[in-house]
């Protein structure tokens, strides 16, 4: 049990940091990547996946560790 506790932190852990990441680098990781015509609505879009990776992140860290135990 405690192995499958610690994957699913790990897993919520870059969950996070992977949507921390897309939130606030996302013009660059736009303008490195990919080639849209509308880099604005790229953008965007990379700043929506952050935020549901971070949302998503948060919900499975909660389930597993509830309030820090």
């Amino acid at each position: 049990m405690l192995k499958v506790k610690n994957f699913l932190l790990f897993i919520g852990i870059l969950s996070l940091v992977f949507g921390i990441k897309f939130i606030y680098d996302a013009r660059p990781i736009v303008k490195k990547y990919f080639s849209l015509g509308d880099k604005n609505e790229a953008t965007l879009g990379l700043k929506m996946l952050g935020f549901f990776l971070t949302i998503i992140g948060s919900i499975i860290m909660y389930f597993v560790y509830p309030l820090g135990i």
